[in-house]
């Protein structure tokens, strides 16, 4: 049984030029040639072609591909031996790479681009990452959710700390009113709520006061948010809260 150039194109997923290109430099020569002179091909020659395609496909140049297959010292099994090892390390190679670029998704996919090392320089014991599932759900189909998203994927390092340098300067601060006595409905509270709302604004999406007087709200209503605002001082998430709904009854 032989077949046409054609054929073999067909079987192998090449083009007739690259047979043909093979037989002129002598890598695969057709085992016979037709009574009008056309390349016929038989199973050796499909064989040898299988050979050469996979070394092709682990990237070995066609010099190389020659060199191997002809060598007198090496039979069928030990190509299939050498075949299946370099196969093995490219699989192994692939999956690390889609490994990392899965990782890379995520990294991007949560935003904040740092290590954990940067992370930890910058957040402290509070993982902005842990909840990233809830606030999807909770938020994903809103706009101030994608910009937040498109932000954070911008921001480096020292981004990331001055944004949370500049909210523990203005938690002192409300710490230092709550502690005074300074009613959170005071102009001074109110005014550092509205400082609050405008760093939102800055920093990670546009905040109207309608939505600032929401996050008011989920920071007493949310154990979580709670209990990270009062590790500056007992009680600020409700002081913090009402500075803000008032600030946003000023501002209707």
């Amino acid at each position: 049984m032989s077949y046409s150039v054609g054929q073999v194109a067909g079987f192998a997923g090449v083009t007739v030029r690259t047979l043909h290109h093979y037989d002129e430099i002598g890598l695969l020569r057709p085992g016979a040639r037709s009574a009008a002179g056309h390349r016929r091909y038989g199973d050796a020659d499909l064989d040898r072609l299988q050979r050469i395609l996979f070394y092709r496909e682990l990237g070995f140049p066609l010099e190389e591909v020659a060199v191997l297959l002809d060598d007198p010292d090496i039979d069928p099994q030990a190509h299939l031996r050498r075949q299946h090892r370099l196969l093995t390390d490219r699989i192994e190679r692939l999956r690390k790479m889609a490994a990392a670029v899965e990782q890379a998704m995520e990294a991007r996919k949560m935003g904040i681009n740092l290590t954990p090392e940067e992370k930890f320089e910058v957040f402290g014991d509070f993982d902005p990452d842990e909840h990233q599932e809830e606030v999807e759900q909770r938020w994903g189909n809103t706009e101030a959710y994608r910009e937040s998203q498109r932000r954070a994927a911008s921001y480096t390092k020292e981004d990331w700390k001055r944004i949370q340098e500049e909210a523990d300067e203005l938690g002192n601060r409300f710490v230092a009113l709550m502690r005074a006595g300074t009613p959170p409905t005071s102009e001074a509270a109110m005014d550092l709520a509205e400082e609050h709302r405008q760093g939102i604004s800055r920093n990670h999406y546009e905040c109207g006061h309608e939505m600032h007087a929401c996050l008011g709200r989920m920071y007493v209503s949310d154990h979580r948010f709670t209990e990270n605002i009062d590790k500056a001082g007992p009680g600020l998430a409700v002081y913090l809260r009402d500075a803000i709904l008032a600030n946003a009854e000023r501002h209707r």
